[in-house]
């Protein structure tokens, strides 16, 4: 009996161990008060709160201080009725400023930890235009841009970056433009 625990815990450790990816890579730093502003989502691998955008999502930040950044998602819904979400981002890898927690729980909620996502910042292009934000289980993942429109070859481009974090650039879908 004790040598089939020790068989099992064995066979466990392995199962933990093994990921289908290596290990998610993020930016080396983020410059907060240059990421600060709007962002137009260019495309997306949806998470079940989105379900309802259908057009002109934007997600806007705002640096509160000490690693904190608000946040403000909108997006329209097939009625043409606009939807909008406060959050707090809160900085966890304090060296780049690339990982980071987001709740949209509410205020009073927040503290407890509960309802807190991952957002790491994967790519960003040097003068802060496109950036590519993702999770390290590889559920979602957002291209953002800083204008609503986007240039097709410039979203190609942009997928061996998707690639390379581990995503299947087919689960993507496209945002739709105003």
């Amino acid at each position: 009996m004790k040598a089939l625990f020790f068989v099992a815990l064995a066979l466990l450790a392995g199962c933990a161990a093994t990921e289908p990816y290596p290990p998610m890579q993020t930016v080396p730093h983020v410059d907060l008060g240059r990421y600060a502003g709007t962002w137009h989502e260019v495309a997306l691998i949806p998470n079940r709160f989105q379900q309802a955008c259908v057009a002109d999502t934007t997600a806007t930040y705002t640096p509160q201080g000490e690693g904190r950044i608000g946040v403000r998602n909108r997006c329209k819904r097939s009625d043409g009725s606009e939807m909008s979400v406060d959050g707090m981002a809160e900085v966890v890898d304090p060296a780049t400023n690339a990982k980071l927690k987001v709740s949209f729980l509410p205020t009073w909620l927040r503290w407890t930890g509960i309802g807190r996502g991952d957002y790491w910042v994967l790519y960003l292009s040097p003068d802060y235009r496109v950036a590519i934000v993702g999770e390290p289980r590889r559920e979602f993942l957002w291209i953002l841009a800083r204008t609503p429109t986007f240039p097709d070859a410039e979203y190609e481009g942009l997928l061996a970056h998707v690639r390379a974090a581990g995503y299947d650039p087919a689960r993507l879908r496209r945002a739709s433009p105003r």
